[in-house]
C-alpha cells in the first residue's frame, strides 16, 4: 500500500479527486484530499503562496503522514513544490500531473501564453474581489476538450472562484533544486491548458525537474474526471519506487 496526498489546481479542491479517490483505494492505496488555502468555503481570497499551502501542511501534519506520494495537478504543482520545501523528510516522491514546475522567483503568469496575463488581469478588475474565472469557452476547448459538453458544463459549474494573487506574485523556490526527492511528471497528450508546442506542459515544464520518471496518457487537463480509472493506474506507475 502507498499512501497518496493529491493537491488540486486552480478552481478546484479536494472533492474534485472524488472519481479518482475510489479507483485508487480499491487498488488498495490510502488516499487523502486536501483543499488549499482560499478556496474552502469562507475563506478570504487574499493569500500567498504559503497562505494557499497552509491547510495543507497541517492537514499533513495533523495526522502525521509519513513517507507519501505527494501529487500535484497543474497550479497544484506550484503548492507541492513549497510543500516538500517544509515537509521533505516525509515526501516519497513528488508527482507533478500537468503542472506548473516554476523556476525561483517567477510568477504563475510567467509561464503562460502570453494572452492569459492580459485576460486574467481585466477579469480580476472585473470581479473587483480578489478572485478570477475563465471563461467556459476557454474551459471547454482549452481543459476538457475530451469531455462531452454535458461533462464539460457540469464540472465548469462547479469550480470555485480563485484567488489571483498566488499567480501574481514571484515564489521562493530557492530550497526546491536542491531537494533529494524523487520526481515524476504525468503529461496528460491531449491537454491544451497552455495549448501545445512551446507553451506545452512536457517538454517546457517538465524538464525543469532535472532527471524525473516520465509517465504519458491520453486525455486533456482534467483527466480526474474525464478518465478516473485510467488517472489512477498512471499515478501508481507514477508514484512506485
Amino acid at each position: 500500500m502507498t499512501t497518496y496526498v493529491l493537491v488540486h489546481g486552480a478552481w478546484q479542491y479536494g472533492e474534485s479527486w472524488d472519481r479518482v479517490r475510489p479507483e485508487l483505494e480499491t487498488l488498495g492505496h490510502e488516499v487523502h484530499t486536501p483543499t488549499a488555502g482560499g478556496l474552502r468555503p469562507g475563506d478570504s481570497p487574499d493569500v500567498s503562496t504559503d497562505d494557499a499551502c497552509r491547510p495543507i501542511i497541517d492537514y499533513i501534519l495533523d495526522r502525521d503522514l509519513r513517507d507519501f506520494v505527494l501529487l500535484g495537478h497543474s497550479w497544484g504543482g506550484v503548492l507541492i513544490a513549497k510543500i516538500a520545501e517544509a515537509l521533505p523528510d516525509r515526501v516519497r516522491r513528488l508527482v507533478f500531473q500537468s503542472a506548473f514546475v516554476l523556476l525561483d522567483g517567477q510568477t504563475v503568469l510567467d509561464n503562460v501564453p502570453p494572452f492569459f496575463p492580459p485576460a486574467l488581469h481585466a477579469n480580476a478588475a472585473d470581479r473587483g474581489d480578489g478572485t478570477v474565472l475563465l471563461p467556459f469557452e476557454i474551459w471547454r476547448d482549452g481543459f476538457m476538450g475530451d469531455a462531452t459538453l454535458e461533462l464539460a458544463r457540469e464540472v465548469y459549474d462547479r469550480l470555485r472562484p480563485q484567488p489571483f494573487r498566488p499567480f501574481t506574485e514571484p515564489v521562493d523556490l530557492s530550497k526546491f533544486a536542491e531537494l533529494p526527492i524523487p520526481k515524476s511528471y504525468l503529461n496528460a497528450t491531449e491537454d491544451n491548458g497552455l495549448l501545445q508546442g512551446e507553451w506545452g506542459w512536457h517538454p517546457r515544464m517538465s524538464n525543469r525537474l532535472g532527471y524525473f520518471r516520465l509517465v504519458q496518457m491520453p486525455g486533456g487537463h482534467e483527466v480526474m474526471y474525464t478518465r478516473p480509472k485510467l488517472l489512477a493506474e498512471k499515478i501508481v506507475e507514477a508514484g512506485r519506487d
